[in-house]
């Protein structure tokens, strides 16, 4: 949806159409206070809780007080931050000082943070308001929580982000914090129908969330739109020497480059992976359309070569490094585990340690040839998904077209442009050169308008 930044505030336009800079606009101005939005996410919340189940924990009177707060610091005429006022809700692998962490397992059940995760201090550190922890899978890995796919209840939202996905796509927050070890930003918003955004590894701060795996864990971002992202991201990536990924840089100035565009039309490399052949018919009959839509702007290569191993590689890794990070719930409480975790724990403690270090070498590797590859394109155009959302709520859908990016740490964002024979939605990914996100959401903006426009 488009507005005009002038005249959103006429009485037609409901703040829940607001994009996030809109209403940091509107209310830096005095046209809406802080409580008003919140207020509005917060009847959307009570309307649609019930029979989507996004949220582990949410506490409407804390929410409120935030709110306020905010409005306080403002008319005081303080400096406010990026993203004062704004509702967002937090996957529950997160620590929060105001609300449990329970990382989606009885085992952690009424834990209570003392303090913040680093991502979670930035965004309070710009204006943000915590509205609550949004539901994940167990251990954020596989087993489901409660929610469901707010386009179809009878189906998956994905995983392990559901929660923060369903409660973008519910309109119950116009932004929400999620993380990927393998699929789990990009799926669910694929599924969901919502942007959702993986940076380059070390960009955004890991620290106090859940650790699975030094190597492939991101912190990711469910929005509406490219900016709205955008906007979180900067506001993200600020150096954190508490989590080991994290190194000094610039962070880059995404906003600035999407508002002026790219000089010239970007060039795409259309990718099908290893795994083209998982994807459904809806997928192949959609990606032949838009490669045939951008004419010359997309030249498709072929990857197999590079990528074909990447899958056993990303599985020995994540595995031996849940079995490590997990052992001593496991050892403790195992009965509380569900099966297939333990399963993973189990093949986790198998793998040689050759193994294991020749599976991390191969993360350079990869990212040395991709680099060279990757000078000659933008951005890489290839699925988010294999298909829809699945029917069924007892699984979370294959990750399969996740895993080379997050194996490399290289950026990656789904845009909800496709449709399937469901009429529900299909993410079309782009995948750009590690450490090159400005560029990689430049270039998902100038897509999305494109494709919008026909």
């Amino acid at each position: 949806m488009v507005f005009n930044t002038e005249t959103y505030v006429e009485k037609f336009m409901t703040l829940l159409e607001l994009s996030v800079s809109e209403a940091v606009a509107a209310i830096d101005a005095g046209q809406i206070t802080s409580e008003e939005l919140v207020k509005a996410y917060i009847k959307q919340i009570n309307t649609y809780e019930e029979s989507v189940g996004a949220w582990q924990h949410f506490d409407e009177e804390q929410a409120l007080a935030q709110a306020r707060e905010a409005d306080l610091l403002r008319k005081s005429g303080a400096q406010t931050g990026p993203l004062q006022g704004i509702p967002i809700g937090i996957k529950d692998i997160f620590d929060t000082k105001d609300y449990p962490t329970e990382d989606g397992t009885v085992i952690h059940k009424g834990r209570t943070p003392a303090y913040d995760a680093g991502a979670v201090e930035f965004l309070r550190k710009a204006g943000a308001i915590v509205m609550g922890k949004t539901v994940t899978t167990e251990y954020a890995y596989f087993s489901p929580g409660k929610t469901k796919n707010p386009l179809d209840p009878t189906r998956t939202p994905g995983g392990s982000s559901s929660g923060s996905a369903a409660a973008v796509a519910a309109n119950m927050v116009p932004l929400a914090l999620g993380t990927q070890t393998n699929g789990s930003v990009i799926r669910p918003a694929s599924f969901c129908g919502v942007v959702g955004y993986k940076p380059t590894t070390g960009l955004i701060s890991r620290h106090r969330s859940l650790l699975q795996s030094l190597h492939l864990d991101h912190v990711g971002i469910f929005a509406r739109n490219v900016g709205d992202a955008a906007l979180m991201a900067e506001s993200l990536m600020q150096y954190d020497p508490r989590d080991p990924a994290m190194k000094t840089r610039m962070a880059p100035n995404i906003l600035k480059l999407i508002k002026e565009g790219p000089l010239v039309p970007p060039r795409l490399a259309f990718v099908k992976t290893p795994a083209w052949d998982q994807a459904d018919g809806d997928v192949h009959d959609g990606f032949t359309e838009l490669v045939n839509f951008l004419g010359d702007a997309v030249e498709e290569i072929d990857l197999t070569h590079l990528l074909e191993d990447v899958y056993q590689w990303h599985k020995i890794i994540m595995e031996a490094d849940i079995a490590k990070n997990f052992k001593a719930d496991y050892v403790r409480s195992k009965e509380a585990m569900s099966p297939v975790l333990c399963e993973l724990i189990e093949r986790g403690n198998s793998y040689l340690a050759v193994d294991y270090n020749e599976a991390v070498e191969h993360i350079k590797a990869l990212n040395d040839a991709m680099d060279e590859i990757m000078s000659e394109y933008d951005a890489i155009l290839t699925p988010a998904t294999t298909g829809e959302a699945p029917v069924g709520l007892e699984a979370t859908g294959s990750p399969i077209f996740c895993t080379p990016w997050t194996f490399c740490g290289m950026p990656s964002i789904t845009l909800p442009l496709l449709q399937g024979s469901n009429s529900m939605p299909i993410g079309v990914q782009l995948v750009s050169e590690k450490g090159d996100d400005a560029r990689l959401l430049r270039t998902a903006d100038w897509l999305n308008k494109l494709v919008i426009s026909q």
